[in-house]
Protein backbone atom coordinates (compact mmCIF):
# COMPACT_ATOMS: atom_id res chain seq x y z
CA UNK A 1 0.00 0.00 0.00
CA UNK A 2 1.02 3.64 -0.82
CA UNK A 3 2.18 6.00 2.23
CA UNK A 4 -0.31 8.78 0.34
CA UNK A 5 -2.62 9.00 -2.43
CA UNK A 6 -0.64 11.19 -4.70
CA UNK A 7 2.63 9.54 -4.57
CA UNK A 8 3.69 7.15 -8.19
CA UNK A 9 2.97 8.65 -11.57
CA UNK A 10 0.96 11.72 -10.45
CA UNK A 11 -2.70 10.09 -11.19
CA UNK A 12 -4.97 9.73 -7.83
CA UNK A 13 -4.89 5.95 -6.49
CA UNK A 14 -7.56 4.62 -4.57
CA UNK A 15 -7.26 2.80 -1.62
CA UNK A 16 -9.29 -0.81 -1.45
CA UNK A 17 -9.47 -2.12 1.84
CA UNK A 18 -11.73 -4.90 3.54
CA UNK A 19 -11.30 -3.16 7.00
CA UNK A 20 -13.34 -0.76 7.86
CA UNK A 21 -10.99 1.85 8.44
CA UNK A 22 -7.14 2.58 6.60
CA UNK A 23 -4.66 3.12 9.64
CA UNK A 24 -2.99 6.43 9.50
CA UNK A 25 -6.65 8.34 7.35
CA UNK A 26 -9.22 9.55 8.81
CA UNK A 27 -12.64 9.01 6.77
CA UNK A 28 -13.88 12.67 6.34
CA UNK A 29 -16.67 12.06 4.21
CA UNK A 30 -18.83 8.68 3.07
CA UNK A 31 -19.94 9.31 -0.65
CA UNK A 32 -22.41 6.08 -0.38
CA UNK A 33 -22.32 2.30 -1.40
CA UNK A 34 -20.27 1.69 -4.92
CA UNK A 35 -19.40 -1.63 -6.77
CA UNK A 36 -17.73 -2.89 -9.47
CA UNK A 37 -18.83 -6.07 -11.94
CA UNK A 38 -17.26 -8.45 -14.24
CA UNK A 39 -18.58 -11.33 -16.38
CA UNK A 40 -15.99 -13.88 -18.10
CA UNK A 41 -16.24 -16.87 -19.92
CA UNK A 42 -14.05 -19.36 -21.65
CA UNK A 43 -14.07 -19.89 -25.24
CA UNK A 44 -14.89 -23.22 -26.73
CA UNK A 45 -11.31 -24.42 -26.82
CA UNK A 46 -10.86 -23.36 -23.32
CA UNK A 47 -13.96 -24.90 -21.78
CA UNK A 48 -12.65 -28.56 -23.78
CA UNK A 49 -8.93 -27.87 -21.57
CA UNK A 50 -10.62 -27.03 -18.57
CA UNK A 51 -12.51 -30.33 -19.23
CA UNK A 52 -9.97 -32.46 -19.81
CA UNK A 53 -8.20 -30.80 -16.76
CA UNK A 54 -11.51 -31.90 -14.98
CA UNK A 55 -11.79 -35.58 -15.86
CA UNK A 56 -7.80 -35.66 -15.02
CA UNK A 57 -8.55 -33.67 -11.75
CA UNK A 58 -6.82 -31.53 -9.62
CA UNK A 59 -7.38 -27.39 -10.13
CA UNK A 60 -8.60 -25.88 -13.46
CA UNK A 61 -5.70 -23.91 -14.51
CA UNK A 62 -8.01 -22.24 -17.10
CA UNK A 63 -10.98 -20.94 -15.18
CA UNK A 64 -8.94 -20.05 -12.30
CA UNK A 65 -6.83 -17.09 -14.63
CA UNK A 66 -10.31 -16.37 -16.32
CA UNK A 67 -11.56 -16.04 -12.85
CA UNK A 68 -8.12 -14.21 -12.09
CA UNK A 69 -8.62 -11.28 -14.64
CA UNK A 70 -12.48 -11.21 -13.74
CA UNK A 71 -11.91 -9.85 -9.73
CA UNK A 72 -9.04 -7.91 -11.14
CA UNK A 73 -11.66 -6.61 -14.11
CA UNK A 74 -14.39 -5.56 -10.94
CA UNK A 75 -11.88 -4.33 -8.82
CA UNK A 76 -10.61 -1.59 -11.57
CA UNK A 77 -14.20 -0.72 -12.11
CA UNK A 78 -14.97 -0.74 -8.17
CA UNK A 79 -11.92 2.13 -8.51
CA UNK A 80 -13.18 3.48 -11.62
CA UNK A 81 -16.98 4.14 -9.96
CA UNK A 82 -15.54 5.54 -6.30
CA UNK A 83 -13.48 8.06 -8.11
CA UNK A 84 -16.57 9.17 -9.94
CA UNK A 85 -18.40 10.11 -7.02
CA UNK A 86 -15.45 11.79 -5.67
CA UNK A 87 -14.09 9.46 -3.13
CA UNK A 88 -10.40 8.22 -3.05
CA UNK A 89 -10.64 5.13 -1.21
CA UNK A 90 -13.05 2.74 -1.03
CA UNK A 91 -13.67 0.84 2.80
CA UNK A 92 -15.89 -2.40 3.74
CA UNK A 93 -14.97 -4.20 0.29
CA UNK A 94 -16.39 -7.36 0.04
CA UNK A 95 -16.71 -10.18 -2.93
CA UNK A 96 -19.26 -12.33 -4.55
CA UNK A 97 -19.15 -14.72 -7.47
CA UNK A 98 -21.32 -16.59 -8.84
CA UNK A 99 -22.30 -18.35 -11.96
CA UNK A 100 -25.00 -17.29 -14.82
CA UNK A 101 -25.72 -19.23 -17.46
CA UNK A 102 -22.96 -22.31 -18.09
CA UNK A 103 -19.55 -21.55 -17.85
CA UNK A 104 -19.83 -17.49 -17.09
CA UNK A 105 -18.91 -16.29 -13.99
CA UNK A 106 -19.88 -12.99 -12.61
CA UNK A 107 -18.10 -11.34 -9.91
CA UNK A 108 -19.26 -8.24 -7.75
CA UNK A 109 -17.11 -5.96 -5.52
CA UNK A 110 -18.62 -3.63 -3.72
CA UNK A 111 -17.69 -1.56 -0.30
CA UNK A 112 -18.27 1.87 1.00
CA UNK A 113 -17.07 5.03 -0.82
CA UNK A 114 -14.98 7.25 1.17
CA UNK A 115 -12.96 10.33 1.03
CA UNK A 116 -9.90 9.84 3.46
CA UNK A 117 -7.12 12.46 4.78
CA UNK A 118 -3.91 10.95 5.92
CA UNK A 119 -3.82 12.15 9.91
CA UNK A 120 -1.43 14.54 11.35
Amino acid sequence: MKKDLSEGDGKMDVFVVTTPGIPGYSVKEVKGLVYGQSVRTRGALGRIVAGIEALVGGSSQAYLEEFNKARDEAIERLKENAVKMGANAVIGVDFETSEILEGFILITVYGTAVVVEKER
